[in-house]
């Protein structure tokens, strides 16, 4: 339908109005009253001539439409659009002064110097809003197009980079359960095929659990199972009390985010020997907590700026909670806490 008004009914309307244009500005100059002219067969002739003159117009414009959007494809810029009304403005002022102006000379008493300007004047405005009319919606989809290629670019950016940090933690990871489970063959063989059948469970989960999310529920029972894994390897004295909300089930989070929370409490425990693992769902969101005992003169890695662990993990949290989240750090006393605040799971 839109197709077919625009082919067949579009340009005899588009020619009346400029026609009817035209001669409302010539006789509001000369005094004339063209709808008093006894010679209504000039009148029809003119007429006749505006709509069919209007149909060759409309054919040239679409093929210069067409003609762009070749060049162009789906491309948006200033660029492309100055240049498509430099080359319409002057194919439409040539076709003007070559089939108005042409006629005009040879009708009536001739073109006069006024019939020249509203012949390039009128039809050229007239053009105009017919561009910014046809066009908006080429442009429209043009730019639309170009936001989706835009973000579906950094996207893949954003999904390459989370891969590479989420990758990092595998060797990290691979060689402290290993190393575990080395010391721990020496003592125990038996006690070392249980660790080893934890092993495996963590990297099952980690190597084939990889959609966006998971419950958080798997993401807890992967964290009771390092957390035992590591405390094979802890000494006796060791003081670990874990805590996880019973309202943590099945919302949905990123995985592997407390991971590097745990693994440096085990990896910088110290002084008194005791770690205190909390996990819990109230008004503020979800809140991940740990805290250990230090000796007071242990390095610990709240200004590494490079690396696995901490910077690592802000970074994925930037990536996956912009603006949601809240990463706390610190040292105070003989005591290092770490908390993790989301502010919703979903």
């Amino acid at each position: 339908m839109r197709h077919r008004f625009l082919k067949y009914i579009f340009p005899p309307l588009y020619g009346l109005v400029i026609y009817f244009t035209i001669r409302l500005l010539l006789d509001s100059v000369t005094g004339m009253k063209f709808w008093e002219r006894k010679r209504w067969g000039q009148t029809s002739t003119e007429l006749v001539y505006c709509i069919l003159i209007s149909y060759i117009f409309m054919w040239v414009y679409q093929k210069l439409f067409r003609w762009f959007d070749k060049r162009w494809s789906s491309e948006f810029s200033y660029r492309r659009l100055g240049y498509e009304l430099i080359w319409l403005l002057v194919v439409s002022l040539l076709m003007q002064n070559v089939f108005l102006t042409t006629f005009t000379a040879v009708t009536d008493d001739g073109a006069q110097w006024y019939d020249v300007v509203d012949i390039n004047v009128v039809p050229t405005l007239y053009i105009l809003i017919y561009y910014g009319i046809m066009r908006s919606r080429t442009y429209l989809n043009a730019y639309i197009a170009g936001k989706i290629q835009l973000e579906k670019i950094t996207n893949d950016q954003l999904q390459t980079e989370l891969k590479f940090l989420k990758a990092q933690y595998h060797p990290h990871f691979l060689f402290n359960a290993l190393n575990t489970i080395y010391f721990q063959m020496d003592d125990n063989i038996g006690e070392a095929k249980k660790s080893i059948e934890k092993f495996s469970e963590l990297l099952r989960y980690q190597l084939y659990d990889q959609q966006q999310t998971v419950a958080v529920s798997q993401e807890i029972h992967y964290l009771k199972n390092f957390i035992e894994l590591q405390e094979v390897r802890s000494s006796d004295k060791l003081q670990l009390t874990v805590d996880f909300d019973g309202k943590l089930n099945g919302q949905q989070v990123y995985p592997l985010l407390m991971l590097p929370l745990v693994e440096n409490a085990f990896k910088y425990v110290g002084g008194a020997y005791w770690i205190n693992i909390k996990a819990v769902m109230n008004d503020s969101g979800f809140i991940f907590s740990v805290e250990n005992a230090v000796p007071e003169q242990s390095q610990l890695p709240v200004q590494r700026t490079g690396g696995i662990g901490l910077e690592n993990l802000r970074r994925r949290l930037e990536l996956l909670y912009p603006g949601k989240h809240k990463l706390d750090v610190g040292k105070k006393d003989n005591v290092f806490k770490a908390s993790l605040q989301i502010e919703e799971l979903t």
